[in-house]
């Protein structure tokens, strides 16, 4: 029997996003194995936005996340995650909430990245207001050009951060996003180029500090490539992997452990089917395939609208209406953030059903 096939899957309502524990658990240990000991590991929960999902990573041993959203922080304070590090500067009313996150959930130590002067003396002035104390990365441009200082520039931001009593420096962060080269050997090579390029900045700040930072690096595509090095690596997609990452990444041990899945609505003619996987069930911002079906590899989607994806088949007579097709998405981390709960699958059964929690913009604060 197929993995991904569901017993009883006439009860489910489609579209829906289907979670399988089990494969959940072997990428997380894969994840460990990689880089040999949990503590290297500071997971992006901006994939899976689940509180069960970020309890198994904890109970698997990790203990330190990464976030890129208030609400994704407030999930993992809730589940009492030791610490939690918003990978985006906080600007405007998101100062405030980072504050209310640090009174509401003492537990955990939170932290932010900064790259600019006058959002870090925002931040030092409500810290200190408060009677706290707020931990920064400083985040380095290493070549993504989204975020970050140029790592030229970052000792003369320490210098400035220094003077702010409300934060404290304590490591360093970039995203190396950009590095998609598909031979491992390349994206080791142009990592290695870049590392060395940040640690020149690193090197000059911990020679101030006199002490080292924390450095957190690498998405899912190259965290292998920091495997070795003394860094905190912080993988997001690995946890559900995708058919983006599966197609151009062979060298990754990951396997699909999040589908979409749908039914066919309607039989269009001799060669095209139609199903209800609009955009509003699955990330849209790429062209053309988003989706692999698992059970129909032949198919090529023509058309998508809100509610419907037009497929070219070989023969439609092959399909008839309620088939269920299961797909894996082009981009998952997107994609999750379309459904308000996901169906649990373990062994085909169904065990559970849980909350994307952190798709929305605030939980409680």
């Amino acid at each position: 029997m197929d993995w991904h096939l569901i017993d009883k899957i006439e009860t489910l309502d489609t579209p829906f996003l289907a979670v399988y524990k089990d494969r959940v658990e072997k990428n997380i240990r894969a994840a460990i194995s990689r880089v040999k000991d949990p503590a290297r590991l500071r997971p992006h929960v901006k994939t899976n936005k689940i509180a069960e999902v970020c309890c198994m990573m904890m109970e698997a041993g990790i203990g330190k996340f990464k976030c890129a959203t208030i609400a994704e922080a407030e999930m993992l304070g809730m589940i009492k995650a030791k610490d939690v590090l918003l990978a985006y500067q906080p600007v405007g009313p998101k100062a405030a909430r980072l504050l209310a996150l640090t009174e509401q959930y003492p537990e955990t130590s939170f932290s932010c990245a900064v790259d600019d002067a006058a959002a870090a003396e925002h931040l030092s002035e409500l810290f200190l207001r408060a009677g706290k104390k707020l931990s920064v990365y400083i985040d380095l441009n290493t070549g993504m050009n989204r975020t970050g200082i140029l790592p030229a520039k970052a000792e003369a931001l320490f210098d400035t951060l220094q003077s702010l009593k409300g934060i404290e420096v304590t490591g360093v962060h970039f995203y190396d996003g950009h590095l998609t080269g598909i031979d491992i050997r390349q994206r080791q090579l142009d990592s290695d180029k870049e590392f060395d390029e940040a640690m020149k900045a690193v090197a000059a700040i911990e020679q101030k500090m006199n002490g080292p930072l924390a450095i957190v690096a690498g998405g899912s595509p190259t965290f292998p490539t920091h495997a070795g090095r003394k860094v905190e690596c912080s993988p997001g997609t690995f946890v559900f992997w995708d058919w983006g990452y599966k197609t151009k990444y062979p060298d990754e041990p990951f396997d699909y452990a999040a589908l979409v899945v749908a039914r066919v609505i309607s039989i269009v003619s001799k060669d095209t089917i139609t199903l209800d996987l609009g955009y509003k069930a699955i990330s849209s911002e790429s062209p053309f395939p988003r989706v692999y079906f698992l059970n129909a590899p032949e198919a090529q989607a023509v058309s998508q609208s809100e509610e419907h994806l037009v497929l070219k088949v070989a023969d439609s007579g092959a399909y008839k209406t309620g088939d269920v097709l299961y797909g894996a998405p082009l981009h998952i981390c997107p994609s999750v953030a379309l459904y308000e709960k996901a169906v649990v699958i373990e062994d085909h059964k169904i065990i559970d059903s849980w909350k994307v929690i952190a798709r929305d913009r605030s939980i409680k604060i």
